[in-house]
């Protein structure tokens, strides 16, 4: 009798569904199928745009321009 690979060898295909697809709100790939709410944008966990303060650098006015 052969064996029949049901073990190990067959966890490798289990392993091929994305994690993320693309985001109704933003476009980007970042809406997590399984979690249900995209990192990028929080689309499905929150009614609000994500964002903070730290993404955006602040504009360096200190130098004059002549």
């Amino acid at each position: 009798m052969g064996k029949t690979s049901a073990g190990t060898t067959a966890f490798g295909r289990l392993h091929k569904k994305a994690t993320h697809k693309i985001c109704r709100r933003c476009g980007r790939r970042s809406f997590n199928v399984r979690k249900k709410y995209c990192a990028a944008c929080g689309f499905g966990r929150t009614s609000k745009i994500r964002k903070y303060a730290w993404q955006t650098k602040p504009l360096q006015r200190t130098v004059r321009i002549v």
